[in-house]
């Protein structure tokens, strides 16, 4: 006995053991069994997304995030109504060890400064407006006031395409996300979802590759 406490694994509610893996590498096996399968589809664009297509696209952008200078750990946020990027996107920062910041399409500027703040978002993936809401006059609102956000970037700008095609690294050279890759853990945290706030101000609930993996998982054996 060493005396230093361990994370137990062990669970009651079923007799299939919890996955232990990053959500990288259970996308990577899963891609490898089914690569022609679809794992997305986008019904108002028609885009869809085959399993190897879905593990090839969230690479580029990995290394797009890598490129940025997003280091393992650090805070992506992303702020957009539902969208295959935003999908893209989680499986991207997993990949890479960053923390993706989900923030709530219905935040105001108040709100979304709070989280952006708190949270310590380097750079921020958003829509350009949602409903009513004007996206980009609120990040602008707010922008002055977040020493921590150094780069905002908008869905389907010239910017985006670029980030999320990074590509592949030159043959015979070093991945720097295989070297990413390789130091990160399945406890290590992933994402950081916050509350509705109504009866206070949010509180950042933060998830790791273990818990998203195993909740998924688990509901999908539920639903058979």
């Amino acid at each position: 006995m060493t005396g230093v406490a361990e994370p137990s694994y062990s669970h009651g509610a079923s007799e299939v053991p919890l996955l232990g893996e990053t959500i990288g590498a259970n996308l990577r096996r899963i891609a490898a069994i089914y690569p022609d399968r679809e794992a997305m589809v986008d019904v108002p664009t028609g885009r869809r997304w085959a399993y190897a297509r879905f593990d090839a696209d969230t690479d580029a952008l990995a290394r797009g995030l890598i490129a940025a200078g997003i280091e393992a750990g650090e805070r992506v946020g992303i702020w957009a109504p539902n969208c295959p990027e935003w999908v893209l996107l989680q499986y991207a920062t997993a990949k890479a060890g960053i923390v993706l910041v989900n923030i709530n399409p219905a935040y105001r500027g108040s709100e979304v400064g709070y989280a952006l703040r708190q949270s310590g978002v380097r750079l921020l993936v958003s829509a350009e407006s949602f409903k009513t809401s004007n996206y980009r006059a609120m990040v602008e609102e707010v922008r002055g006031g977040l020493d921590g956000l150094q780069r905002v970037v908008y869905l389907e700008s010239p910017e985006w395409e670029a980030l999320a095609t990074a590509g592949t690294p030159a043959p015979g050279g070093p991945d720097p996300l295989a070297e990413r890759e390789a130091g990160l853990s399945f406890d290590d945290p992933i994402n950081i979802q916050y509350t509705s706030g109504t009866t206070g101000f949010p509180k950042g609930a933060t998830l790791s590759h273990h818990n998203i993996l195993n909740n998924g998982f688990f509901i999908g054996e539920g639903c058979r």
